[in-house]
């Protein structure tokens, strides 16, 4: 076994898990779920079928990840993030056919008891606030807080607030990397 799992914790047949991963405490992974190489699955973990998990994603303890779920690399989920997958659940109804698709891009980080809301793209080194809640697609390097979660600024891929000139440049205090803002989207310059 290329891989780390914790006597606990259930791993279902048809789930393929990357090497050098790790699964802690009575966590589930439900048949047809893909996690990437080298993650770190904490204790109390939920991942169901054809979720997508990429290559050095940290997920917290109490984390339920539900089908429609894609998340791409280095993508850290604080403890007890929620994610939902139907827009109008009913116990009596079955909406599986209405599951919506949401992607956490490369890089991002989804703070402590933060819930996000099926459909939404959270961007590429996004920052989610602890207990934010995303009800819209979040631009790359964007700093989200409160409920609904609006944009407070924006974050370096370091993981530090990028303080624009007029000009619309900013420089990352921690790496020196260079960033350019132009409307709502924020680069990264080469």
């Amino acid at each position: 076994m290329s891989y780390f799992a914790h006597e606990s914790a259930i791993i279902d047949e048809g789930c393929q898990i990357g090497k050098g991963t790790k699964i802690w405490h009575f966590s589930h992974l439900m048949p047809q779920s893909v996690i990437g190489e080298n993650c770190n699955i904490g204790q109390n973990v939920f991942i169901a079928s054809n979720v997508h998990i990429g290559n050095n994603n940290k997920i917290q303890n109490n984390v339920s990840l539900y089908d429609g779920v894609i998340t791409h690399d280095d993508v850290f989920i604080g403890p007890s993030a929620v994610f939902t997958n139907v827009i109008n659940p009913r116990s009596a109804v079955s909406r599986k056919e209405a599951y919506k698709k949401t992607t956490i891009k490369t890089g991002a980080s989804i703070g402590a008891n933060a819930t996000i809301i099926c459909g939404n793209d959270i961007g590429r080194f996004a920052f989610i606030g602890a207990g934010a809640v995303v009800t819209k697609d979040v631009p790359d390097f964007a700093l989200m807080i409160g409920n609904p979660a609006i944009q407070k600024g924006w974050i370096s891929k370091h993981g530090d607030t990028l303080n624009f000139d007029s000009k619309g440049h900013a420089i990352c205090k921690a790496t020196r990397d260079r960033y350019f803002l132009k409307g709502n989207q924020c680069e990264l310059m080469p």
